[in-house]
């Protein structure tokens, strides 16, 4: 078992978190930021990342975890209204045993529709001005 946080800085949430790689942002305060995820298991996908280097829960600064929970439930309350979905799902993976796989602790949302079976990953790439277009909606409802 790992006794240390084996955090790489160079992962793509620390490139996002640095502007160095592109992302469709929805929310941003200074311990969080929320983004559309890329690849989406439904429309309004969206993933809240601490602004703190940490691989998974097990390495997170409790105050960091306390934020990106209440970044959760703004951005959660957001997507369900524009995305007009009768539920959402929150996901959060710790380590590649569990499906983890970018190595920055991050929270799923996942609007959630009656006869959809649940997914956590996909593997399409979402349009740009598509993702933009529900960003606007969710930023509209925050």
């Amino acid at each position: 078992m790992q006794l240390h946080d084996p955090y790489d800085n160079n992962n793509i949430f620390a490139q996002i978190l640095r502007g160095e790689s592109p992302s469709t942002r929805v929310y941003e305060d200074d311990m969080t930021l929320a983004f559309m995820d890329i690849m989406p298991v439904t429309p309004g996908h969206v993933l809240v990342i601490p602004k703190s280097p940490a691989t998974n829960l097990l390495y997170l600064d409790p105050e960091y975890a306390r934020a990106m929970i209440t970044t959760t439930q703004i951005v959660g309350r957001a997507v369900q209204k524009a995305i007009e979905a009768p539920g959402f799902a929150i996901v959060q993976l710790n380590a590649a045993a569990a499906g983890q796989t970018v190595f920055h602790i991050h929270t799923h949302i996942i609007p959630r529709f009656h006869g959809l079976e649940l997914q956590i990953h996909s593997r399409v790439r979402a349009d740009n001005d598509e993702l933009e277009s529900i960003a606007r909606k969710i930023r509209a409802q925050l």
